[in-house]
């Protein structure tokens, strides 16, 4: 392709975003391996033709390629170039159900950890105008992984008067659908699930393992009791490179 002079569309991306350049490029870089455009055992560019093309100093590429090869998915040789050894572990994805059995399901193999639990808690992210607020809730923050890996980070508020009738126990065992599920006597008359799109703030980045500014999916669960008020409300992040959203058209 001849040289126009002209930044490249990449450059022009990166030049919008207030993220910082090489956290862009890292994620750009990632995505090109997922892709197999770079593929396993390939030789990538070198640091001048990435940095001619993303429109970026040298050290900016390099600081990019170093966080790559922290995650094992590159390696550099001096004189011989840099390589592409694995892509991102796509079996780890998350499936983000959409009906009301899937939303029951748990993750193969997923371990749950408590991270920590408050009584006479409220959530402060809800759908307004959709239900009653209980008086209370128990707030649980909950880390999901797999094999080793943490895919989920959750936030889930359970109606302090239903919260006593679940097992202690099944709190690091079963979905927070789940936890409403089973509860003897309860029904649930509504419930919805909202998928927004974000990144990575310091704090996710920390507890999920990933690079900051990364892709995150949010997921809001919120389900209503029959007597109007929301027994549960579930806010969780997934990991951008570990969930799919499948939706069966009919």
């Amino acid at each position: 392709m001849a040289d126009t002079g002209k930044p490249s569309q990449t450059a022009t991306a990166l030049r919008k975003s207030a993220v910082a350049r090489y956290l862009q490029l890292a994620a750009l870089f990632r995505r090109r391996i997922e892709t197999n455009e770079w593929p396993i055992d390939s030789r990538i560019p070198t640091v001048e033709e990435l940095a001619k093309e993303c429109g970026v100093a040298n050290m900016t590429i390099r600081q990019a390629l170093g966080l790559l090869e922290q995650e094992g998915l590159i390696e550099r040789f001096r004189a011989k170039g840099t390589f592409v050894r694995k892509s991102n572990r796509r079996d780890l994805w998350c499936e983000v159900q959409t009906d009301w059995n899937g939303l029951l399901m748990s993750r193969d193999n997923a371990h749950i950890e408590l991270l920590s639990k408050e009584t006479g808690a409220k959530p402060t992210d809800y759908p307004s105008g959709y239900s009653t607020l209980a008086p209370s809730y128990l707030h649980l923050r909950r880390r999901h992984s797999r094999e080793g890996e943490c895919f989920l980070l959750a936030d889930v508020f359970i109606d302090e008067r239903l919260a006593h009738k679940i097992d202690a126990a099944d709190f690091t065992s079963k979905t927070s659908m789940r936890l409403i599920a089973d509860i003897p006597g309860l029904k649930i008359v509504d419930a919805r699930q909202v998928l927004t799109i974000g990144s990575a703030d310091p704090e996710v980045s920390g507890l999920l393992g990933v690079p900051l500014g990364d892709p995150i999916a949010y997921v809001q669960r919120v389900a209503v009791a029959e007597d109007g008020t929301i027994a549960l409300v579930a806010n969780g992040i997934y990991r951008g490179d570990m969930v799919r959203v499948e939706i069966k058209l009919t």
